[in-house]
């Protein structure tokens, strides 16, 4: 929804830009637009920190020599934001309006705020098997990205559960690292371009367990063990031994409160500009997860962050 009409809710609080989202993206933008004097307000939503909170060693994002603790890193980098002047929410957005100027933003306690600007940066969740052993086992042996904790299992081997492009991108990454990869698919045949399947199985280290499903993680103080893999096709259950497990059947974006207010794709991500963080609606911006679905990595999202609170401090200096 698009429009130029004036908000009519003068009681309501009303900031020059807010940001819905706490992770890497949503934090990045706040440091940088706060440092731009626009004194921003970040929504930290159910999850502050992001998807960073639930990953233990980072290895991977850049000005650290040592291994440092996800839930660490992001509470440095809210404490950043802060100390340059962003101010935290701690609530859910439940609706944007953005039919009129400024935006209106209603929240779950009841709150209803406006804006000049708004930052959408509320990334995505991997999704998950659903089973008890597979969260005893997150971060110790489990995990749903491979460039971000492959390099742990190196020389080491380990399972791939999925039949999608993502799947055989995560398996053909592995490949390079680990001894083995074993993909688990619960069909026959794989959803993956044919150019991607055709260099998997030419892949001497990698084996696939067709029509099998992950029932349970097996594993001990240690960390995982192995798999109990069922059959879709009647056959016994079967264990294998890995040293790691990696979910790869896809992603939700945390959009469900903007629909109808910006553009989205047919998987939920919001649509903006190629390289960019404009969105369908002139003066809101989307930066991370919730609109990358190809890097998925902290470090983006903080360079979208970046780059989508230049984008808006840049939008109101025009305005003015």
């Amino acid at each position: 929804m698009t429009g130029t009409a004036s908000a009519s809710s003068n009681d309501s609080p009303h900031e020059q830009v807010i940001i819905i989202g706490a992770g890497a993206a949503g934090l990045t933008a706040g440091i940088y637009t706060a440092r731009a004097n626009l004194s921003p307000v970040i929504i930290a939503g159910l999850q502050p920190g992001g998807q960073m909170t639930i990953t233990t060693d980072v290895e991977n994002y850049p000005g650290f020599s040592e291994v440092v603790q996800g839930p660490w890193l992001m509470t440095e980098m809210q404490g950043q934001a802060e100390n340059v002047g962003a101010r935290i929410i701690y609530d859910i957005v439940t609706n944007l309006d953005t039919s009129i100027r400024p935006f209106r933003l209603a929240f779950d306690s009841g709150k209803v705020m406006s804006a000049d600007t708004v930052i959408l940066a509320t990334g995505a969740q991997a999704r998950w098997l659903g089973l008890k052993s597979e969260t005893t086992f997150n971060g110790r042996g489990v995990s749903a990205c491979a460039t971000c904790d492959g390099f742990f299992y190196k020389g080491r081997d380990v399972a791939v559960v999925g039949g999608g492009n993502t799947a055989v991108e995560e398996a053909l990454y592995l490949s390079n690292i680990c001894r083995s990869v074993t993909l688990v698919h619960r069909r026959g045949s794989l959803r993956a371009e044919q150019i991607m399947q055709d260099r998997l199985l030419k892949k001497d280290n990698i084996a696939v367990e067709w029509n099998r499903l992950v029932v349970e993680v097996l594993g001990d103080d240690k960390g995982v063990s192995g798999l109990r893999l069922a059959s879709t096709t009647d056959d016994k259950d079967k264990e294998i031994s890995v040293d790691g497990m990696f979910v790869a059947i896809g992603h939700d974006p945390a959009t469900a409160a903007f629909a109808g207010a910006v553009e989205l794709d047919d998987e939920g991500y919001i649509l903006a500009d190629a390289g960019g963080t404009r969105t369908s609606v002139d003066g809101i911006f989307a930066a991370g997860d919730c609109v990358d679905k190809i890097y998925r990595q902290a470090v983006t999202a903080a360079g979208m962050g970046c780059m989508a609170a230049l984008d808006a401090e840049r939008w109101l200096g025009e305005q003015k």
